[in-house]
């Protein structure tokens, strides 16, 4: 996906270009190689969130390479 965002490796989080580390985890693991979007408002009720693994409401990546 073309983006300027950074998605980390490790959580999937979207995170902005200028960030080094990812807001969600603090990896420094970024990449702009990514696939997919999804923003999960309530992740207790949300059956993506539980299949990705997410407890913090925010902006995710489907595929991360």
């Amino acid at each position: 996906m073309a983006s300027d965002r950074l998605v980390c490796r490790e959580c999937h989080r979207v995170n902005d270009p200028n960030e080094n580390t990812c807001v969600a985890c603090s990896s420094s693991s970024l990449t702009e190689d990514w696939a997919g979007y999804v923003v999960i408002a309530h992740p207790e009720s949300s059956a993506i969130a539980r299949e990705m693994q997410v407890d913090e409401a925010g902006a995710y990546a489907l595929k991360v390479r």
